[in-house]
């Protein structure tokens, strides 16, 4: 196991630990409301899928940074310290566009907006980043070994780049003075999040405010935050939290009846899109939904979930160099299918019971195809099969866990 590898494998425990204690300082100082149920639980699940797939992203980034460097490089910078303090600031300066254009661009925002769904503003909300959205900010991050920045510099600038935004995301930690003046401080990045009118499309920075206040999009905390979307998203389906905006793209392209019109939505602005679109594409795309108070077993099984596809996250990136394409495949099948899972018992979508199956039956095949046994797979196919035509257990899986 080489350093990269623990580190990795360090983010999820690391995050367990700071989010935790943030609820726990939450509830000491009688704010506990900091934390919704439901929200944290999406928040964690989006930020699994991203960490899980973006293992197979991570690597060849790196590769690509030193492709672009040793080939297409205008300088090649030397690695003395005031470099690391120049690379910073360019990084952050390159982070302000792309955040920027994240929020203008309606291709882009398609990727970012899972970043914004929650209403509530706490360190669980720094987990909801897609694949997507970390794909598109990697092709900005090319600026910067095309500069000529090596790309050891930059990956370890990254990561310090990366740690500190999480901790901008909290509402427990007030205004730090004059470090407002120089620092994107928890109060600036709470304006970020907010729905209010006078705080939407502001504070892009990441690290230091003054690109925000040159290009004129600064805005202090002034009246008390409304975080979210300005339309609120009021379904906890996995698929349709990292996905809807894209079908309400679609939905507008078919529309429009132009290809010219089509081009213009997908890089026009968000405020632009008909916000009748996502009404309609609920009604037509998802089953009605669900009202419903969450029970201690409900929670408790829930709550088991979130922790086996935490584990397996964990587990699975230790193990990441040393499996085969089978075994990625099989891993990734069953950490997804827990978190659709997630969504779906959120969401109170009883035919969760035949993703329950799906899943023992994926784990099955790895079991069965790690100690090369296809008896092993056969057996596992044939109880879950058993299990899911005996009514009894259903009726009592549906009894507990559902209104």
């Amino acid at each position: 196991m080489n350093t990269s590898t623990i580190l990795l494998a360090s983010i999820v425990p690391a995050f367990i630990l700071f989010a935790g204690l943030e609820y726990l300082m939450a509830r000491a100082k009688g704010r506990a409301h900091v934390f919704q149920y439901q929200s944290s639980v999406v928040n964690i699940s989006v930020g699994i899928a991203e960490r899980l797939l973006n293992l197979f992203l991570t690597g060849s980034f790196y590769v690509l940074f030193d492709f672009i460097y040793k080939h297409f490089s205008f300088l090649k910078i030397p690695t003395t310290w005031y470099m690391w303090v120049i690379l910073l600031l360019t990084t952050d300066f390159i982070w302000y566009w792309y955040h920027r254009l994240g929020h203008e661009i309606n291709l882009f925002w398609g990727a970012h907006i899972v970043h914004h769904q929650s209403e509530q503003f706490n360190y669980t909300v720094s987990a909801r980043i897609t694949t997507l959205q970390a794909l598109i900010r990697n092709l900005f991050w090319c600026l910067l070994p095309l500069i000529g920045f090596e790309p050891g510099m930059v990956i370890s600038i990254l990561v310090v780049h990366g740690t500190y935004s999480f901790f901008t995301h909290t509402q427990l930690i007030g205004k730090l003075g004059w470090l407002e003046n120089i620092l994107i401080t928890p109060s600036h990045h709470g304006v970020h999040h907010a729905a209010n009118e006078k705080y939407i499309n502001k504070n892009y920075g990441d690290i230091f405010v003054f690109w925000d206040k040159l290009f004129g999009t600064f805005q202090v905390e002034e009246e008390k935050p409304f975080f979210g979307l300005t339309k609120p998203l009021t379904r906890y389906s996995f698929l349709w939290q990292h996905f809807h905006y894209y079908f309400e793209l679609a939905e507008a392209c078919r529309r429009s009846g132009s290809i010219v019109q089509s081009f213009r939505i997908i890089f026009g602005k968000p405020e632009d899109l008909d916000q009748n679109i996502r009404p309609y594409l609920e009604e037509k795309l998802l089953p009605p939904k669900i009202e419903f108070k969450t029970s201690f077993t409900f929670k408790a099984y829930l709550n088991l979930q979130i922790m086996a596809a935490m584990i397996g996250l964990v587990v699975f990136t230790i193990l990441f160099q040393d499996l085969d394409f089978i075994q990625c495949l099989i891993g990734v099948g069953l950490i997804l299918t827990t978190l659709i899972n997630c969504g779906a018992l959120l969401e109170q979508h009883k035919w969760v019971f035949s993703i329950e199956i799906i899943r023992l039956q994926v784990l099955c095949a790895l079991i069965g195809y790690k100690v090369n046994s296809v008896e092993v797979f056969l057996i596992g196919v044939i109880l879950a099969q058993s299990v899911l035509h005996f009514s009894a257990v259903k009726s009592t899986y549906l009894k507990l866990l559902y209104r």
